[in-house]
């Protein structure tokens, strides 16, 4: 079992950064990929970033390549998002998620546990 809760959200401008962290309960976080993906108004939720378990390995959504950075520290069971030059579009709710099954991460049904989100809104 593995508990998650997301923090850093909030209200910035276009062009700024934010970083959102989810920390994770239970001794066995290194064994488990983690993702982020993010819920907007009237929009079904959608896959962010995700970092696999020892960490070798990250994967982006197209539209954040470059201004998104996803990194974990299994010793402080943490998965960070660094959000920079952040646009109107990025507005949403962001989930962390983390599941222990390999295969494409960029898929929800591979996550087996979420928290409960934190709200970005991005001004224009």
């Amino acid at each position: 079992q593995v508990h998650l809760v997301e923090s850093g959200g909030g209200l910035v401008q276009a062009g700024g950064s934010l970083r959102l962290s989810c920390a994770a309960s239970g001794r066995t976080f290194s064994s488990y990929n983690m993702g982020w993906f993010r819920q907007a108004p009237g929009k079904e939720r959608e896959f962010v970033a995700a970092i696999n378990w020892n960490p070798s390995f990250t994967y982006y959504k197209d539209s954040v390549k470059g201004r998104f950075t996803i990194s974990r520290d299994n010793a402080k069971n943490t998965v960070s998002l660094q959000m920079d030059s952040l646009k109107p579009e990025d507005t949403a709710v962001y989930y962390c998620a983390a599941g222990i099954r390999n295969g494409r991460l960029g898929k929800d049904e591979l996550y087996d546990y979420w928290g409960q989100g934190t709200q970005v809104t991005v001004s224009s």
